[in-house]
């Protein structure tokens, strides 16, 4: 009997040694797979991800290129508006002397004593006038038998008429209007007239 008991409890302890080794073994094998997974990602991992990388690079790309054509389109047209009105100023101030020359020549009755004081007075008048279309003052069209417009015109006065026909209308035309580009520089400033019924 005792013999038996020796046995097994060699057996026991060789069973139990056994088992204390397969289980260090799964453990050590399950540690080192896992160390492999966490060391070295699946190639296809790595292509994942470069994927992700160049995305969001290009999309970074787009915006900033788009966030760049925005600003240089209103730079652009900033500039653009600056050089068109930046001589606003000045233009104003020249239309009363474009004005004058225009008064001046309707009210020289051309004689013979005053004809070249006249076409002196009409070629100063035509060399400013020239001078300022290339800077891009254009006058308005002659307002004058024309509907009464808000947008070009400043009624000074009104006037009644006897004809219906003519209310709202333009009679005259004190001081003609003047564009600097596609901006009202002045505006045409007339006298309108209104049908009084009584």
């Amino acid at each position: 009997m005792k013999t038996n008991k020796k046995k097994d409890a060699k057996k026991t302890a060789v069973k139990n040694e056994n088992q204390v080794d397969v289980d260090v073994v799964e453990k050590d094998t399950t540690e080192a797979v896992e160390n492999t997974e966490k060391e070295e990602p699946t190639l296809e991992d790595e292509i994942a991800g470069l994927k992700d990388e160049l995305a969001s690079a290009k999309d970074q790309n787009l915006r900033l290129y788009a966030e760049f054509e925005n600003f240089r389109r209103r730079n652009a047209k900033e500039r653009i508006e600056l050089m068109s009105t930046a001589n606003q100023e000045v233009m104003h101030m020249l239309l009363p002397i474009v004005d004058d020359f225009e008064r001046a020549i309707k009210n020289t009755t051309k004689t013979e004593e005053n004809k070249a004081v006249a076409e002196g007075v009409e070629l100063i008048y035509n060399k400013l006038v020239e001078s300022l279309k290339q800077k891009g003052l254009k006058p308005m069209e002659s307002s004058v038998g024309e509907a009464f417009d808000v947008e070009k015109m400043e009624a000074i006065t009104r006037l009644p008429v006897p004809d219906k026909k003519q209310d709202g209308k333009v009679i005259d035309e004190v001081e003609r209007g003047y564009y600097l580009g596609e901006k009202v520089l002045r505006y045409a400033r007339v006298v309108v007239a209104h049908y009084n019924a009584d």
